[in-house]
Formats: C-alpha cells, sequence, structure tokens
C-alpha cells in the first residue's frame, strides 16, 4: 500500500512536470506539423490560457490601479504640506506688512509733531458687559516723563489722554468716556464744538455738543482736535460724524462722532510730551506759547 502510494506521487509529479513541456512544445511547433496529440494539447490548453491571461490581466490591472492610488495619495499630501506653507508663509507676510505699515505710520506721526513722543505698549483693558474696552493702561509712567493730561495718540488719531500716572505706569481717559471733553472743529466747514464722550456699554460713540444751529454740519464730515484750550494740538483726527441731531427749538445742534480709532485694537500708543504741544501751539499761533488762542466753549 506504501509503495503504491509513493508511485502515485511520483507519477502526478511526473504529469505536472510533463504537462507544461507538452504545451510549451504544442505552442511553439509550427501548424503544419503538429499531430493529433499536439492538437488535443493545444485545444485542452486554449481554454486554460484564457482564463490565465485573463486572471493575470485583472491582477495587473488592479496592481496598476493601486499604484496609481499609492501616486496620487502622495502627491496629495505633498500638495496639501505645500498648500499649509504657502498659507502661512503667506499669512507671516500680511502680518510684516501690516506691522510695517503701522511702525512707518508710527513714524510719519512722530516726524509730523515736531516734538518729541514717548512709544508705549498696552499692558492693560477695562471692558464693558459687551466687551467695550472702557479704559487702557500703558507701560510708561511717572519715571518715563509722562504725566496727566498728556494727549495719546496712534497713527488713526486719538486715542485720549493721560488720566493718572505713577512709576512706571499710566491709565488713560478715552475720547469715548462719558467724562470726557475735547474742544474740536469740523474739517470741512471749521463749525466749533465740545466733544464729549456718551460711555456707552455696547459701542464706540463721542457727541459734539454746543454747534450753532445755522453750522453747516453732515454726515460723513471729519472731525479734528482745534487746539483750544492748549491741552490737545490741533488738527489731531478725533472722528467722523455719523448722525446729525438737530432739535425743534434751540440754539444749538448736536452730531454723533464715531471714533477714528478702534479702541479694541490697540497695542501701542505715542504719549505727546509738553514740549510737543507747546511746539504745536506756537506753529500754529505764529508766537509766544502763552499767548491767547481763542475762546474757549
Amino acid at each position: 500500500m506504501g509503495s503504491f502510494k509513493r508511485f502515485r506521487d511520483a507519477a502526478i509529479c511526473v504529469a505536472l512536470l510533463a504537462i507544461p513541456f507538452f504545451f510549451l512544445n504544442a505552442n511553439l511547433k509550427d501548424p503544419e506539423h503538429t499531430n493529433a496529440l499536439d492538437r488535443t494539447v493545444l485545444t485542452i490548453s486554449a481554454p486554460i490560457q484564457m482564463v490565465a491571461t485573463s486572471t493575470a490581466r485583472w491582477f495587473s490591472g488592479v496592481w496598476q490601479d493601486y499604484v496609481y492610488l499609492v501616486d496620487v495619495k502622495e502627491e496629495n499630501d505633498r500638495l496639501r504640506a505645500e498648500d499649509a506653507r504657502l498659507t502661512e508663509e503667506n499669512r507671516r507676510l500680511r502680518y510684516e506688512a501690516l506691522e510695517n505699515r503701522r511702525l512707518r505710520s508710527l513714524l510719519q506721526l512722530r516726524e509730523r509733531s515736531g516734538g518729541e513722543l514717548i512709544g508705549a505698549q498696552v499692558i492693560g483693558r477695562d471692558v464693558s458687559r459687551f466687551f467695550r474696552v472702557t479704559r487702557i493702561r500703558l507701560d510708561r509712567g511717572e519715571r518715563d516723563r509722562v504725566r496727566a493730561g498728556m494727549p495719546v495718540i496712534t497713527s488713526e488719531g486719538l486715542v485720549g489722554q493721560v488720566r493718572r500716572s505713577w512709576g512706571r505706569y499710566s491709565d488713560v481717559l478715552l475720547t469715548v468716556d462719558r467724562t470726557s471733553a475735547i474742544d474740536v472743529v469740523v474739517q470741512r466747514t471749521g463749525a466749533r464744538g465740545m466733544l464729549r464722550g456718551t460711555g456707552e456699554d455696547d459701542r464706540y460713540l463721542a457727541q459734539i455738543q454746543y454747534l450753532r444751529r445755522e453750522d453747516d454740519i453732515r454726515v460723513g464730515d471729519l472731525v479734528h482736535t482745534s487746539g483750544l484750550g492748549q491741552r490737545f494740538p490741533a488738527s489731531i483726527l478725533v472722528g467722523r460724524v455719523t448722525r446729525i441731531v438737530r432739535r425743534e427749538f434751540g440754539l444749538y445742534q448736536e452730531a454723533e462722532v464715531t471714533p477714528a480709532v478702534n479702541f479694541s485694537s490697540l497695542d501701542e500708543v505715542l504719549i505727546l510730551t509738553e514740549g510737543s504741544r507747546e511746539r504745536s501751539l506756537v506753529e500754529r499761533t505764529g508766537g509766544d506759547v502763552d499767548a491767547p488762542s481763542g475762546e474757549d466753549l
């Protein structure tokens, strides 16, 4: 029994080895010299070759699709990484451009002032329940020659004035604070009035009071400091008229003003020293700083 099994296994091995030889021999022969055995082999092998070829093509297609998808994924990963890099670089360049523009504006403001300006960083903010800034704190104080009443500005316009100063710190009274009062002029017509903050929690707003009823005031007019009172130099932008309030009776009209400065985004400011204000007053009056500058409202 064992001998028969070994004989059977050997015969199967020989057959498996011989079949490819017969297939190859039959396929390589000239059709005119094939015998009956060759034709039988070709007849049997044809379907097998067709199935094998189809299977090989299918596996080849699957492999090519796999390789293609792997290449596409790698390319997509590379493109995503490149896009992220370019996005970050673009963001950095935009930030640097804005920073350069801001620094140039501050430098030009320093040159236009003709006097000494003290640069300061905003290190603290008080905010309302609607997240509007109501007070800012600066990193400059008495040790830096900062005194109460000194104007605080940016390249956008007037921020307010120093309310108190101590050590290396100072607090700023904003133009929109209800206790703030600034003599202003409407640039287009020269109409004068007193700008007072409304102190509202949900928006930044000030109001020009004591405008004569006959004064020509329009929405969109720019409002600047008048320079009267010797506290604020003339021609500092304060804001823009957004609404006119004319009552039926009375000698005066009022105008609501939206500040030029966005108090929520303040990071750096400039403080005008006494020398800067005196120089501005001399240039405006053409004389001594103690000369009368006009009658305050």
